[in-house]
């Protein structure tokens, strides 16, 4: 884990190799608390890092993600994004670790920031 000091929106994705160990459910509950209403799911066998955004029709919610996508190419770390009419959801968990790293916290919290842009 890098600087508990740095703000997770300051720092960057390291690549996973497989097999790493995923984040404990201490860890998970301390980046949480770091994050702006995103939630924790089990998925399919793994926890994942959730959210949904709400916006005012279907154009906004696309414009979303384009917003999303070059962030997420820059860090190496891509969600899994829904979108319909009026919302996006946003599901991160790393592949390698089968749930939860550093990742993830750090995308969701640069999500987070696009938001306080918009």
């Amino acid at each position: 884990m890098a600087s508990d000091t740095e703000p997770l929106h300051e720092r960057h994705s390291v690549k996973y190799e497989p097999g790493t160990s995923p984040l404990s459910s201490h860890e998970v509950g301390q980046l949480l608390e770091q994050v702006d209403g995103w939630t924790v799911e089990d998925s399919d066998g793994h926890m994942r890092l959730t959210k949904r955004i709400k916006f005012k029709g279907f154009l906004p919610a696309v414009d979303f993600v384009t917003k999303i996508a070059p962030i997420a190419e820059a860090e190496g770390h891509h969600p899994d994004l829904e979108v319909g009419y009026g919302y996006v959801t946003v599901h991160l968990f790393t592949h390698a670790a089968n749930g939860l790293t550093d990742n993830d916290f750090i995308l969701a919290a640069k999500i987070d920031r696009l938001l306080t842009k918009s």
